[in-house]
């Protein structure tokens, strides 16, 4: 009974007398989090008291609810948080105890390492297809703006203020006169921080070329050089041009700084040419042009005769062959017998029968006649036989005429060939 009346009397004396507001960390770094402590000194002696806790700030647009928690956790704090916190602490039957006022300052830090980054990648983008530049930092809090250039003299294209350590500008449609170098810019309130130069290069395929065939005269001659000329007025360097007759390809060449490029042949075909350029974006074709190759009068006439000669040669080539073998054989017989007189075919001997007592005449007997056909070391035998009539003693017998040997050898040595006997080793 006396202990309880103790209690009632010095309660108010065990009051809490301080309330510390603590802050972990106390310099905390944009963008990370940061802890609230309410702290009493010295700790409550009085058991089941049940304290209710406040946290306020001077930066803070409302105020939060109270909880029977000391603590109070922020995930992110920013620059703009920087400012005075403070806390309270209360029950139901004791007065509210409020701490001393925390400044916190929150620190933030400044970009660096600034770079650009396009898409594609490269810096090379085609013509008509969307360019992304892309503004990054290794380092920085905070708000940060974002600012990109065109050119070396600084053309600003856009600005951007987030709270990220990228952002991209978009060029929707990228042209011929987009192709320059850029760069852009980070600041976070300590002063803008600049990237280097990125070269942009817009790829532009190729067009229609137009081939143009350039002759000395107003017409292609047979055996003149004709200039095949191809050029694409729109295209991306290098350009790599082929050239065709019909659907054969001549040759090609290059152009490595672009324009067109030239290819020479000689004249032999009419005809359609036509080329196609490629600068590796896709491949396009010229319209055909068509080459008419005439031939000068006097080659007309040589080439008719020729071709007249050619084809007499393909018609009668076997029977003039064997002509000529027959002519020279002839001529090697002849110079043979001027050569070997004893060798040589003898003449004809007249034979004279003459019947005696007879009461009619007699019956014509037949005279034989042996032709020596001499050709190297072998010898032909020709053996003519005729029939002989009784006539005067003063005729002469019949001799062979010089066309009748020949074409008595000729047989001789088509007979010959038939038996597969090679005339060369004959000879």
């Amino acid at each position: 009974m006396l202990l309880r009346l103790l209690l009632l009397i010095y309660a108010p004396l065990c009051e809490p007398t301080e309330l510390l507001l603590i802050a972990s960390p106390t310099r905390p770094i944009e963008g990370s989090s940061m802890t609230l402590i309410c702290k009493i000194y010295p700790a409550p002696q009085t058991a089941g008291v049940q304290l209710q806790f406040c946290f306020f700030s001077d930066v803070w647009n409302q105020r939060l609810p109270c909880n029977t928690s000391p603590k109070l956790q922020i995930p992110k704090m920013w620059r703009e948080n920087s400012g005075s916190y403070w806390c309270e602490a209360k029950s139901e039957k004791t007065r509210v105890i409020r701490s001393q006022r925390f400044w916190i300052d929150v620190q933030r830090v400044r970009v660096s390492d600034v770079s650009l980054e396009t898409q594609p990648p490269g810096g090379q983008v085609m013509e008509g297809k969307k360019l992304v530049l892309v503004c990054s930092v290794a380092k920085g809090t905070g708000n940060i703006t974002f600012l990109w250039y065109k050119g070396a003299m600084g053309f600003k294209l856009g600005t951007k203020t987030l709270r990220s350590l990228t952002a991209d500008f978009e060029i929707l449609t990228a042209r011929e006169s987009d192709a320059e170098q850029y760069y852009c810019a980070a600041d976070n309130g300590y002063g803008p921080s600049l990237s280097g130069l990125v070269s942009i290069t817009v790829r532009i395929p190729v067009s229609h070329p137009v081939l143009t065939l350039r002759a000395t005269g107003a017409q292609a001659v047979v055996g003149e050089v004709v200039e095949l000329h191809c050029e694409a007025q729109r295209g991306s360097p290098p350009i790599l041009y082929r050239f065709y007759h019909e659907d054969i390809i001549l040759g090609n060449s290059s152009a490595p700084s672009g324009g067109g490029a030239s290819f020479n042949l000689t004249a032999e075909h009419s005809g359609n040419y036509f080329c196609e350029a490629d600068n590796g974006l896709g491949t396009q074709h010229s319209e055909a042009v068509l080459l008419n190759i005439t031939v000068p009068t006097k080659d007309r006439r040589e080439l008719l005769t020729v071709g007249v000669i050619e084809g007499l040669l393909g018609t009668l080539g076997p029977t003039a062959v064997v002509l000529l073998f027959c002519y020279w054989l002839k001529k090697k017989i002849g110079k043979r017998s001027a050569r070997d007189p004893l060798r040589s075919p003898p003449s004809p001997v007249p034979q004279d029968f003459t019947y005696v007592n007879s009461p009619t005449p007699a019956p014509p007997q037949p005279v034989y006649e042996n032709v020596n056909v001499v050709s190297g070391d072998d010898v032909y035998s020709l053996v003519y036989c005729s029939q002989q009539e009784r006539k005067p003693a003063a005729e002469p017998p019949r001799t062979l005429t010089e066309d009748e040997v020949s074409l008595a050898i000729y047989s001789k040595v088509k007979q010959a060939s038939n038996m597969d006997v090679d005339y060369e080793d004959a000879m």
